[in-house]
């Protein structure tokens, strides 16, 4: 193992000590007003995020933010390879990017401030420079991400999502989550919305779950179909209605999973998965706690089953 993998697995463990936490994150998630939470903010890893005029959206966004921050200092500590596997793990921000340039095309407010994917971006640097959805799916098309299939924002969004999880499949530490995702977004997609997936991201959702699932007719069918690597994600719902508690628990199992990578000496490709899984879940957390205190704080069994 080479001098820059020990630098950045060293460098990945040394951020995930800077968490918020499950504890803190619940203190968070009980106070009794956004203004109460901002001040519990401030004194937390997420201080930056946390000033007095913001609104939730624009918090939520900061401790996004905060988040990709860490994950670009850690790429600048690997080496090549190193970074290039943490751009798959890191692809939500450049979708979002996107769904914010998509959404700006329709005459709507102006889009907040683009996430700054830097070295994590696959396509960006050339997609922003985009002005309309033509040009867009013309750029997706000509990048990685590969042709969505549709200009609608949509169609789009659920392109680049599978395609995200189809990338982050090829990380070995990551397959299972990938499966999972993949699994939950075309269960959403045909089962809670009745929509069928653009034709791109069929394929890419039948590489990843095999195409007799993408075959069922019915929600039960398509998860007794899955393959096992994929079919956890779903295991014990029956409802497509229930599949909110589903995604939850994709959030708490890959939170299990990271813990359990990030324990040993070893370096390498395994712990660095771990820690930015870590580190997602820690935002994903707190972001979902300033929720519930945007709305008063609690019922805490809410928070409690959104952390598992």
């Amino acid at each position: 193992m080479g001098a820059g993998w020990v630098a950045g697995v060293i460098r990945a463990r040394a951020l995930t000590s800077q968490r918020l936490g499950v504890a803190a994150t619940r203190e968070l998630a009980a106070s009794a007003s956004l203004a109460q939470a901002l001040r519990s903010l401030a004194r937390s890893p997420y201080r930056e995020a946390a000033a007095a005029d913001s609104s939730l959206a624009d918090v939520q966004r900061e401790v996004a933010s905060a988040l990709l921050w860490n994950l670009r200092v850690l790429a600048g500590w690997l080496p090549p390879a190193g970074a290039r596997l943490l751009r798959p793990l890191a692809a939500g921000f450049e979708i979002a990017n996107v769904e914010a340039l998509l959404k700006s095309f329709t005459g709507a407010s102006p889009p907040p401030r683009a996430y700054r994917v830097g070295a994590l971006g696959t396509a960006w640097r050339r997609l922003e420079r985009a002005d309309s959805a033509v040009a867009v799916r013309r750029a997706l098309a000509a990048s990685p991400w590969g042709d969505p299939g549709a200009e609608t924002a949509w169609g789009v969004s659920v392109g680049m999502r599978m395609a995200a999880a189809a990338r982050t499949a090829e990380v070995e530490p990551a397959r299972t989550w990938a499966e999972g995702r993949a699994a939950l977004l075309t269960a959403r997609e045909m089962f809670v919305h009745g929509r069928a997936l653009p034709t791109p991201a069929r394929h890419r959702a039948a590489d990843v779950l095999g195409d007799r699932a993408l075959k069922a007719v019915g929600f039960r069918e398509f998860r007794d179909r899955l393959p096992a690597g994929a079919r956890w994600a779903v295991e014990g719902v029956d409802d497509p209605a229930d599949l909110w508690r589903a995604e939850a628990r994709w959030w708490a199992v890959l939170g299990r999973d990271a813990e359990d990578m990030l324990r040993g000496s070893a370096y390498g490709p395994v712990p660095l998965v771990g820690a930015v899984a870590a580190l997602s879940v820690d935002a994903w957390r707190v972001r979902a706690a300033l929720e519930l205190a945007a709305h008063g704080g609690g019922p805490m069994e809410v928070f409690d089953d959104l952390v598992g």
